[in-house]
């Protein structure tokens, strides 16, 4: 195990805050494994690398030689994370956290040494909590804590619905803590109020309050909004090789080192010899992403499919030539011709028919080699249409009239 302040290094690379580096240091110093705990609610079956930011925290945990539990909420799913929401959050049913727990275990060891990882639902504990027992957890904190906190408060000063059962989540994932006895729990910035939570209630539970290291959120692909499917800017782990090679390939040279320090194994100091590497021009950006977006492919398909989705990207945006597999897709119309930007709508090149509009005014857009800017371009029955949409889109497109 190396020595505390070489762990130190290594546990704050790339986080927030730490509360507090004290105890962190008095927990270390004690020579023995720590728990460290991370809890994620099973709201949707497939994680992004967003997600992974935490998760990849837990590996160098483990790469230190520390305990680490990865902890599924099926319980708190359940409820409904209130974490950031200007409304009640609908809660998910039991077959919906079932799913999707199975889900995320297949995904998580990916990264995660599962010989070195216990996986725990808290509903272990929580189903076995009686009216009682719960009243007694509510009775711990009260009203005017709650709403310190920001989206509670903003709710509250709004007039809108906060439910009660709202006011139980931050209370069960805290208590989650205290019957893990958890030593260190990690979250991104937006959970800090209920890892608090954790502290106070081990503290009231006679338990040495766990230490709290907080992480960023991870901008997505557009390089300002946190990263999410519902914004489209998401880089998922289970999306094929060149997906994700390709959407790495896509970021800013800025963001590429903000995933550098949050998603890649390579060392703080090989990331600082990068960095100058960038800087002083010895290093082209281009190739320094094209690393980084080797390893994500490579760490959730293997490097065989890294190797392969780099030569297609190459082959694609160096040499002008085409993916290897080239997607065929039939639009339905009613007459003997279709727009453009009706059919690149329709068979899901574009997300709606103003983006299709966008994308063909902005150049975006080429049929058979030919870059098309004229929004009333047309495509004809009895013809396939090799059409290109941005810099990854590809579909060999054919109409069929209704």
């Amino acid at each position: 195990m190396l020595n505390v302040n070489e762990q130190l290094e290594i546990i704050k690379r790339g986080s927030v805050e730490v509360i507090s580096e004290d105890e962190l240091v008095k927990k270390l110093n004690k020579g023995k494994p720590l728990l460290i705990k991370a809890g994620f609610d099973p709201t949707a079956p497939d994680l992004h690398l967003g997600h992974t930011v935490l998760i990849h925290k837990l590996r160098q945990f483990q790469e230190l030689g520390h305990k680490v539990v990865f902890l599924i909420g099926d319980f708190t799913g359940m409820i409904g994370d209130p974490t950031g929401k200007s409304e009640t959050r609908k809660a998910l049913t039991r077959d919906d956290v079932i799913k999707n727990s199975e889900s995320y275990k297949e995904q998580v060891f990916k990264i995660l040494d599962p010989e070195k990882t216990e996986v725990r639902f808290n509903s272990e504990w929580m189903d076995r909590m009686t009216a009682v027992d719960l009243i007694s957890l509510a009775a711990r904190y009260n009203v005017a804590r709650m709403l310190e906190r920001d989206d509670f408060h903003k709710r509250y000063k709004s007039g809108q619905s906060i439910s009660i059962h709202e006011f139980l989540y931050p209370l069960i994932q805290g208590y989650d803590s205290v019957a893990l006895k958890a030593d260190v729990e990690i979250g991104g910035t937006d959970q800090k109020f209920n890892l608090l939570v954790g502290r106070e209630l081990q503290r009231d539970y006679g338990q040495e309050p766990q230490v709290i290291l907080t992480m960023p959120l991870l901008e997505g692909t557009d390089g300002v909004n946190k990263m999410s499917k519902s914004l489209g800017n998401y880089i998922g782990i289970t999306e094929p090789p060149k997906e994700i090679f390709g959407k790495v390939m896509s970021i800013s040279d800025e963001l590429m080192f903000r995933y550098y320090e949050l998603l890649s194994h390579i060392s703080t100091q090989e990331l600082t010899s990068l960095k100058e590497g960038v800087k002083n021009g010895t290093v082209h950006p281009k190739d320094a992403k094209v690393t980084l977006a080797k390893e994500m492919v490579a760490r959730f398909h293997g490097e065989s499919a890294a190797g392969q989705a780099a030569e297609e990207f190459s082959n694609i945006f160096k040499a002008g030539g085409l993916p290897d597999e080239i997607e065929e897709k039939e639009v339905v119309c009613p007459g003997d011709e279709a727009l453009l930007t009706y059919t690149i709508a329709a068979s899901g090149l574009a997300s709606s028919n103003s983006e299709a509009r966008r994308l063909v005014e902005q150049g975006g857009v080429t049929v058979d080699g030919n870059k098309v800017t004229d929004i009333k371009s047309k495509l004809y029955l009895s013809k396939e249409y090799l059409v290109k949409v941005g810099k990854r889109k590809f579909a060999k497109i054919r109409l069929k009239k209704e």
